[in-house]
């Protein structure tokens, strides 16, 4: 891929067995996000350290999202006018569900308009962070396309998917089809 790739995981950092370090590990030029404590996540935090590496990686950039990441991808899209390529956001968590992890905070409520770039969510059917409904109900509101992959849980290490060669088409689809 020709164009700068930012990695966004969720809480824990997506571990070796996730398709995120596995899509990474065979694209020596993607960066991760950097921040301090991927375990005791604020919101704040995080926004400022995507805001920070898209500004040094300039507007053609990609975000690949997963889970909590996807929601402070969003938080900094509606606080921040740094123009990107566009996000593919995976499995966006609801973080008033019952599930949200109580180390994360500062991610409610979430932004409910318009986001200044494409974006596509990827969502599973029966994700406990997320439900369905509520990856429809951000989709609408962010102006995201929406891409349900079926039952296949939190689209993570243990969803066993692998190096998850249909994910990593879709997202170079995605990435390839912006101006």
């Amino acid at each position: 891929m020709d164009f700068p790739v930012l990695v966004v995981p969720g809480i824990g950092n997506s571990g070796p067995a996730h398709w995120q370090t596995r899509w990474q590990s065979t694209h020596p030029t993607w960066q991760r996000l950097a921040v301090d404590d991927w375990d005791r996540v604020v919101c704040d935090d995080w926004v400022a350290a995507i805001d920070r590496q898209v500004r040094d990686s300039g507007p053609d950039t990609v975000i690949v999202a997963h889970s909590l990441g996807c929601l402070a991808v969003a938080h900094w899209g509606a606080r921040h006018a740094t123009p990107v390529r566009g996000a593919w956001l995976v499995a966006v968590p609801d973080p008033e569900g019952p599930a949200f992890p109580s180390a994360a905070s500062g991610f409610a409520p979430l932004p409910r308009g318009r986001l200044p770039f494409p974006g596509v969510i990827v969502a599973s059917t029966d994700d406990p962070y997320g439900s369905a409904a509520h990856a429809r109900d951000c989709a609408d509101a962010w102006g995201s396309e929406l891409h349900d992959v079926g039952a296949r849980g939190h689209l993570n290490a243990a969803s066993g998917l692998g190096d998850w060669p249909d994910g990593l088409a879709s997202f170079s689809t995605f990435a390839g089809a912006r101006p």
